[in-house]
C-alpha cells in the first residue's frame, strides 16, 4: 500500500472515530435530556400528590373542628330532651296552682320553675314561640290537627298551642304542636 492510501486510511479511521465520539454524546445529550424531563414529570407528579393530600388534610381538620363545636353545642341534648316533660308538668302545675287559694305554694313552686328554667337556658335551651293568630310554618311547627277556622282571619293560622316547642342552640329538639285553623 502506498503511503497515500495508509494516510487516507488514518483520515477515515480518525472521522469514524470522531463520528462514534460525535454519536456517543449525541446519545448521552439525548439521554441527559430525557432523564432531566423525566425527573420534571415526577417532580411534577408528586407536587400535585402532595398539594392534593394536603388540601384534604386541611378539609379534614375544617370538617372535625365544625363537628367538634356542633357536638359541644347539643352535648347535652338528650339530658335537655328529657327534661321537657319536666318543664311540661311544671307548667301545668302553676297553672292549676293559680286557681287556689294558697299563694305561698304558688310562689314556692314558681320559684323552684324559674330556677330550673334559668339552669336550662344557661345551657343553651330555648323556648320556641308559637302563640294562638301566628302563621303556620310546617318548618317549625307540628300540626297535630286542623279545624274549622272560628274566623276567616285565622285561616292557615296558629288556633291553638297544645304543647311548647324548644330548641338547643340553633337545633330544634322538640316542635311545638299546634292546632291549624282551615
Amino acid at each position: 500500500m502506498s503511503k497515500e492510501e495508509e494516510k487516507n486510511k488514518e483520515v477515515a479511521a480518525e472521522e469514524n472515530m470522531a463520528t462514534e465520539q460525535t454519536a456517543e454524546e449525541t446519545t448521552e445529550t439525548v439521554e441527559e435530556v430525557s432523564n432531566e424531563e423525566k425527573l420534571e414529570n415526577d417532580l411534577a407528579v408528586e407536587k400535585d400528590k402532595f398539594l392534593r393530600l394536603f388540601a384534604e388534610f386541611e378539609n379534614y381538620k375544617r370538617r372535625t373542628s365544625k363537628e367538634r363545636v356542633e357536638l359541644f353545642k347539643t352535648a347535652g341534648q338528650d339530658i335537655m330532651v328529657s327534661m321537657l316533660p319536666v318543664l311540661d308538668d311544671f307548667d301545668r302545675a302553676l297553672n292549676e296552682i293559680s286557681k287556689t287559694e294558697d299563694k305561698e305554694l304558688f310562689k314556692g313552686v314558681e320559684l323552684i320553675n324559674n330556677k330550673l328554667r334559668n339552669t336550662l337556658q344557661g345551657k343553651g335551651l330555648e323556648a320556641v314561640e308559637a302563640k294562638a293568630g301566628d302563621v303556620f310554618d310546617a318548618d317549625l311547627h307540628e300540626a297535630i290537627t286542623q279545624i274549622p277556622a272560628p274566623s276567616d282571619d285565622l285561616k292557615g293560622k296558629i288556633v291553638d298551642v297544645i304543647e311548647k316547642g324548644y330548641k338547643l342552640g340553633e337545633r330544634v329538639i322538640r316542635h311545638p304542636k299546634v292546632i291549624v285553623g282551615q
